[in-house]
């Protein structure tokens, strides 16, 4: 029984990328389409493959990290290392995310003491023209 395959189009619509998308991730060698002519059919695997890509890119991961990781599923270890890996990789980024968290919070509150300065200073400009009017 042949694999079903999904064309480029289909891919786009499962997927909610452009083809641009696709034929950049085909030309990093992330995806390896099945060629026919100009057509190219993604495969299960190539299915699963985009899957982990979208998901390593909305986690940050690096286009390298994420071949890195591609890479190694064919080990031949029930994917110990590459689940290894990926929990490291996913460790450092997680210690990235929670340190730019802290930053951000610690802006926000600086601005809204900033913006709350600013509103006071600007309150008592304005009070003295009033009462002069």
């Amino acid at each position: 029984m042949p694999e079903h395959t999904m064309t480029i189009r289909e891919m786009c619509d499962t997927f909610g990328v452009t083809p641009r998308t696709l034929r950049f991730y085909e030309a990093k060698e992330l995806l390896a389409p099945i060629r026919e002519g100009q057509k190219r059919l993604f495969t299960r695997r190539d299915r699963a493959r985009l899957k982990l890509i979208l998901r390593g890119k909305r986690f940050g991961f690096s286009l390298e990290e994420i071949r890195q990781l591609l890479d190694l599923y064919d080990m031949g270890d029930a994917q110990q290392t590459q689940l290894m890996r990926t929990i490291d990789i996913a460790r450092n980024r997680l210690n990235d995310l929670e340190r730019q968290r802290d930053e951000l919070d610690a802006a926000i509150v600086d601005l809204r003491e900033q913006m709350s300065w600013g509103e006071k200073m600007l309150a008592s400009v304005r009070q003295p023209k009033r009462a002069a009017e």
